[in-house]
This record gives structure tokens, sequence and C-alpha cells, in this order.
């Protein structure tokens, strides 16, 4: 019999969540023996497969890049736990709703163009054609795809990390996570 597969995907924040996964330390090996890891970006995979039993999606949604990532991980999908407080809430990557999103806006205009004074060297060159398109606001993954499981936390502690994930593999509701089902 095959193991559950397990995967994590990374979008819009700041890759806290995944450190705090391999804080679980030593428990990773107890982890290796109930599901077997297909993708993340501690894994060298680079194609999202088909039939994933868990996915933890850390970050927010904040490019059409990870607008599309998110539908076609929640279509190849079971369970998607919305991972950290960038995904349940958009946390950091949100704070841009108060000055606009799309490239060409004032925030983008200082980011990218004005601080440019500031490091002599470095063209003035807006990202529009390096960096995905930004959506107008900033989403928590609920408002794209429906979420099983929230688990927030800036990061989620290591220890509830651990006993989400168990609990999941073992089919039993998680006890320190959110459990909802949201629509979009």
């Amino acid at each position: 019999m095959s193991l559950p597969k397990l995967a994590t995907i990374w979008l819009d924040g700041c890759s806290g969540c995944h450190m705090s996964l391999l804080d679980v330390d030593e428990r990773l090996l107890q982890l290796t023996a109930m599901a077997d890891l297909v993708y993340s970006p501690l894994v060298d995979n680079k194609v999202y497969p088909d039939d994933v039993d868990i996915v933890f999606v850390e970050g927010a949604v904040s490019t059409d890049e990870d607008l599309a990532r998110v539908k076609m991980v929640r279509t190849r999908s079971r369970i998607l736990v919305a991972f950290g407080d960038c995904a349940v809430t958009t946390n950091v990557p949100g704070m841009r709703n108060a000055f606009g999103g799309d490239a060409g806006q004032p925030l983008y205009q200082r980011a990218y163009v004005d601080n440019v004074t500031f490091v002599p060297g470095i063209p003035a060159v807006m990202p529009t054609e390096r960096l995905p398109h930004h959506l107008p606001k900033t989403l928590a993954v609920h408002k794209v795809v429906d979420v099983d499981v929230f688990l927030p936390g800036c990061p989620p502690s290591a220890d509830i990390i651990f006993d989400t994930l168990v609990a999941l593999l073992e089919g039993r509701p998680p006890v320190a996570a959110e459990q909802a089902r949201f629509g979009k």
C-alpha cells in the first residue's frame, strides 16, 4: 500500500512557515514513515502531481501566477490547508492593498523607481516585464479556492504543524487548527 501524498507550496510570503515545518526536527523522520512528500520547495520535483492527499499552502495570492497555481493545486489535492497568517488573512503581503496593486501605482513607483536613487548604478525599471502581474488586491487563499483547514500563526509553531499533519494523515480532525469550508 502506498503512503498518502503530501505537498507544500509557497505563494506570496516570507517562507517562515516552511522554516517552521523544518523545526519539527527529528519528528520529520516519523512523518516520512506516514507520508510521501511529493512536491515542495524542500524537494526537487518541479511538477505538481495529480491526486495529492494533503497540501499546505503558505502565502497570500498576490499575482496572476499565484492565482493560477493555487487553483491548479486545489483541483489536484484532496485536503488544502491554509498554512500561516499570510494564507489565512493576507498578513504582510496584504499591506499593499491600501496603496493599490497594479504596476504603475504609487507603491510600485516608490519601491521600484524612486528608491533607485538611494542605490546608484541600479537602473530605474518598473517590474512589469520581469515580475508576474499583480492582482488589484492581495487575497487570502479562501477568497480564491475552498480551504479545508486553517492553520494560523506567523508562523504556526512546529508542534501545531506536526499535530495537524499527523491528525490529517490519520484521518482525524486537527485539534489546534480551525476547520471550516469557506466559499469564495
